[in-house]
């Protein structure tokens, strides 16, 4: 068992929130009970991974992306407002962790991608502001045809990526950042990367790969952001003896 508030300070200073200059609230972001024995884990506070954690019993639900972005109506109404009432309404807390999860060197998407695809860690090579959101790293063994290491991503995550083919050299360095971070290809072409993985695509991405001479494969935001938070609840629960519990919202995203 664990105090809520005592939850939220170890998780602050473990991913080194405070560092980070986010679109959203890192930490607790809907209070519920104070007491917290099981924690339930997930990509996205949806409707549907709420209503699992309560079907669960959870007393904590951990996700990666949760409420209250950048920008968005502060109103809480429609969707906002039911996924909000359902958590009060099971006294649920809600633990949220964006950025500080994504580049955490043991507990973070980056990391845990690269150990899922047997990646070394590798360089940061990500903007001015946040050189660890992009990795950089030679492949233990060039792949002569990109078709095939494009297979061995599919088969690790459960889905083919989408490939744009952006050369006919053999592959011998992929460059990551997983989510929503397509528009790093350049950084990845500028650090010499022959393929680049993200999550998403958008229609520009295209032209980027062929142009900048770089594979680019999007391996889905929520796929890609699957193992940093199951990573951060496996952690928590041996720290403080929890129950815990990853559940699938599938996202073909």
């Amino acid at each position: 068992m664990v105090e809520r508030d005592q939850l939220a300070n170890y998780c602050a200073e473990l991913l080194d929130v405070s560092s980070q200059r986010d679109y959203c609230p890192n930490g607790l972001q809907v209070e519920g009970k104070s007491e917290i024995r099981k924690i339930v884990s997930g990509v996205t506070a949806s409707q549907a991974l709420v209503e699992a954690a309560v079907a669960a019993g959870a007393d904590a639900l951990l996700v990666h992306h949760g409420y209250f972005w950048k920008g968005e109506g502060q109103c809480i109404v429609g969707s906002k407002y039911r996924r909000i009432a359902s958590l009060i309404s099971a006294e649920i807390n809600l633990y949220a962790y964006h950025l500080p999860l994504d580049i955490h060197p043991q507990l973070g998407n980056n990391a845990q991608l690269a150990q899922h695809l047997g990646l070394t860690y590798g360089e940061a090579i990500g903007p001015g502001s946040n050189p660890e959101l992009v990795r950089h790293a030679e492949l233990a063994k060039a792949h002569s045809d990109i078709d095939v290491f494009t297979q061995h991503v599919g088969q690790v995550l459960a889905r083919q990526p989408l490939l744009i083919k952006g050369h006919d050299r053999p592959v011998q360095s992929v460059a990551w950042c997983t989510g929503g971070a397509q528009d790093y290809i350049e950084l990845a072409a500028a650090a010499g990367a022959d393929v680049y993985i993200s999550g998403e695509v958008s229609e520009r991405t295209f032209h980027a790969a062929k142009e900048l001479g770089i594979h680019y494969l999007a391996a889905g935001h929520h796929a890609t952001e699957r193992y940093g938070v199951q990573a951060l609840g496996a952690q928590l629960a041996k720290q403080f003896r929890l129950d815990h519990e990853f559940i699938e919202i599938d996202n073909p995203v």
